[in-house]
């Protein structure tokens, strides 16, 4: 007879059928906690879907967010930076800002340029960081120039530019200590460069700079001193060899170019082949004239650039109140510019001049000023001769 046998002969018969009792009703308990791990583990399960599925909708909420915030930025990009912090997609911090410019996908590149050159504080720190993030160690200057000019297209303006290439050669002499003097050498040096690609590849540019004009006009530039002319030669032949390369815009939507415009509305264009007068909505901007058939269309009918050309008031029959684009070096030739025709094909321009009729004098008047005021001439070349004025001037302060 075993312990629990013995055991068992003692109690009574009540006591052996509470036993039992007890026995039922620990299994019955433990049958119960069974259920409820099962219940408290499908509702669990069932609460982690759903929390998975809030993350997924809110990641792709944040996701949408970020995309508008891009496509913001490069129809206006202080609205579209404004827009990303406001909405804690990006930190409020230089680093921060200028990571996304430098590394984010799908950038506008006329955006960054023009969001770096501003002069406000933020804007000014975000482009000490955007160039820092460029390394230009052992690289010769005009290497160090295609990578920089990659990321981002330098805006119109004299003062942008002078900003950017002033944080350049900073960047580039903390990077190869010792290769120039003073960051004067480089940032004037480097304009060189730019505008001798200018000469060397650009088909309008009849006089293309040679190399000994090339370092002629580079005498002097390191602190009163001549650079290496075998410097000078192998920077000269690196771009005879290989122009920059201009970073596209991101997409083909010409819409962020009209979105903020320096005059826009209707005139009349006198036709190039055919002398009649068709109503054109104009829109100015970025140095360019556009034109449209109607205010919808999202393709101009014609793009008229006006470097080189000159703008005046001149007098048409019936006309009163008329415009003239000409080139005042070119004369009887037809000016560069381009229409679509209405099988879509684009084709260069049939105008020796371009006649555009206003509604009244005050609204000729006002045209002529923006368009003037839109035909700039190259910023590089006043930036470079201000910058030589002070090397001499503190060369000659120096000797004194």
């Amino acid at each position: 007879m075993t312990d629990c046998q013995m055991v068992l002969s003692d109690f009574t018969a009540d006591e052996k059928m509470e036993l039992e009792s007890i026995r039922m009703y620990k299994k019955e308990l433990l049958d119960d906690i069974q259920k409820l791990k099962l219940q408290i583990d499908s509702v669990m399960a069932e609460v982690l879907r759903f929390e998975s599925a809030e993350d997924e909708e809110s990641r792709t909420m944040g996701r949408k967010q970020f995309y508008n915030g891009k496509k913001k930025f490069n129809m206006d990009p202080k609205k579209g930076i404004k827009y990303l912090l406001d909405n804690k997609l990006l930190d409020k911090n230089a680093q921060c800002i200028a990571e996304f410019l430098y590394k984010e996908e799908g950038l506008n590149k006329t955006a960054i340029g023009d969001f770096l050159g501003e002069r406000d504080e933020l804007h000014l720190q975000t482009l000490k960081a955007f160039v820092e993030l460029h390394e230009f160690s052992d690289l010769n200057l005009v290497q160090a120039l295609r990578q920089f000019l990659w990321s981002f297209r330098l805006p119109g303006e004299a003062q942008k530019i002078d900003r950017m290439m002033e944080a350049f050669a900073g960047r580039y002499c903390d990077c190869n200590v010792n290769v120039f003097q003073s960051t004067d050498t480089c940032y004037i040096l480097s304009f060189a460069i730019i505008m001798l690609n200018t000469s060397l590849h650009n088909p309008s540019v009849k006089d293309k700079t040679t190399l000994e004009r090339f370092v002629s006009m580079n005498r002097g530039i390191n602190n009163g001193e001549d650079l290496p002319r075998d410097l000078l030669s192998k920077l000269y032949d690196s771009i005879r060899n290989e122009p920059f390369k201009i970073p596209e815009d991101d997409g083909n939507d010409l819409t962020h170019t009209f979105f903020n415009p320096d005059r826009e509305g209707w005139l009349l264009k006198l036709g190039g082949r055919v002398k009649t007068w068709k109503r054109r909505w104009f829109i100015l901007t970025d140095s360019c004239l556009y034109y449209f058939e109607f205010t919808t269309d999202k393709e101009p009918r014609g793009i008229i650039p006006l470097e080189n050309l000159c703008v005046r008031e001149v007098p048409f029959p019936r006309k009163p109140y008329c415009l003239e684009l000409y080139n005042p070096n070119s004369r009887g030739q037809k000016i560069k510019a381009c229409k679509t025709e209405t099988d879509g094909r684009v084709v260069e321009g049939k105008h020796q001049s371009y006649a555009i009729c206003a509604s009244s004098a005050d609204e000729r008047d006002s045209w002529i000023a923006a368009i003037r005021a839109s035909i700039t001439k190259d910023p590089f070349y006043d930036l470079v001769s201000l910058r030589k004025k002070k090397l001499i001037t503190q060369n000659q302060n120096h000797q004194d």
